[in-house]
């Protein structure tokens, strides 16, 4: 196992290159720049800017200066907010968005699994018939209409919790963002478990346990759920990966200073270090949980083996 992850760690860097490589001249030929206002500048302050952040050299030699400095773990000055760098609002807007996602992704597991095997336990009653429905409702409405709807109801109209904002990361400006963020994965997820829990309640060695009189409860929880969840563990890992570095539509519509919502601006900005920079975060994200996915699904079936 631990050469297979040495591999794949390997393997990851000529990954990040290829993403960052393709992320970079999409978006320098990109119509625009981070220095296009509705006001022209004065052309010899245009001509010092450009010179300042290397605008003014071939593409092919800002891409260059680019890997240089990314590779010292420089990711650039902001242009839409000039006092701050890439790696310094980084350094504040990812610990938002990873609190964020980790809360919206423990609820999700907990939820979503528990409803799928009462579901799948339950099957064609009442109960699978209600979560189900549900379940397909959740996965239907999108986010960007869950969101303004939570806020209007709870945050205006009862007054109950915060309609927007961050105010330190208090529990009450956290519910409303986190419930938007949570209740679509709580529906895949349980109907993910559904169908594995029904499939592996038939599997022959579930069967088995059952045949050797083992308690009702520990054939569900340990032969079962351990079979159920291999799906949910596959579908985790480009899921949290997402959650974790920032939903924009979530972090935009709640005004939640994470990277997600900078990445929205940076992108309405022409701010490329800034777009640049989420692109890398996510692509190392995407790959590292892709990898404890792999991980995991050895741990959870003893037929997976990586050589």
């Amino acid at each position: 196992m631990f050469g297979y992850v040495i591999r794949r760690l390997a393997g990851a860097i000529p990954t990040i290159f290829i993403i960052v490589t393709l992320a970079f001249f999409m978006i320098r030929l990109a119509p625009g720049g981070p220095f296009d206002l509705e006001r022209p500048i004065d052309p010899l302050i245009m001509e010092n800017l450009n010179r300042a952040y290397h605008f003014d050299k071939p593409l092919w030699q800002q891409y260059f200066i680019y890997l240089g400095n990314l590779l010292q773990g420089d990711l650039g000055p902001s242009f839409t907010r000039r006092d701050f760098t890439v790696v310094d609002l980084f350094s504040t807007g990812l610990p938002v968005s990873i609190r964020l996602g980790a809360t919206a992704i423990i609820i999700a597991l907990v939820f979503g699994t528990s409803l799928g095997a009462l579901a799948a336990l339950r099957q064609n009653s009442w109960v699978d018939y209600a979560v189900v429905g549900t379940a397909t409702f959740g996965i239907t409405i999108p986010t960007f209409v869950v969101a303004p709807l939570l806020s209007l109801v709870f945050g205006v109209m009862l007054g109950w919790l915060p309609a927007g904002g961050w105010d330190g990361g208090r529990v009450a400006n956290m519910v409303l963002p986190v419930t938007t963020l949570a209740l679509p994965q709580i529906a895949a997820i349980a109907r993910l478990t559904r169908g594995a829990t029904i499939e592996a309640l038939r599997s022959n060695h579930v069967r088995t346990a059952r045949a050797y009189g083992l308690p009702p409860f520990v054939v569900v929880v340990v032969h079962t759920l351990r079979a159920a969840v291999l799906p949910v563990v596959s579908y985790l890992g480009p899921t949290a990966a997402a959650l974790l570095t920032g939903s924009v539509v979530v972090e935009t519509i709640f005004g939640i200073p994470g990277i997600g919502r900078y990445f929205v601006q940076g992108a309405l900005g022409r701010d490329y270090t800034m777009v640049m920079g989420t692109v890398v975060v996510i692509a190392i994200f995407v790959l590292l949980f892709n990898l404890i996915v792999d991980i995991l699904y050895a741990w959870l079936d003893p037929r997976v083996r990586y050589d």
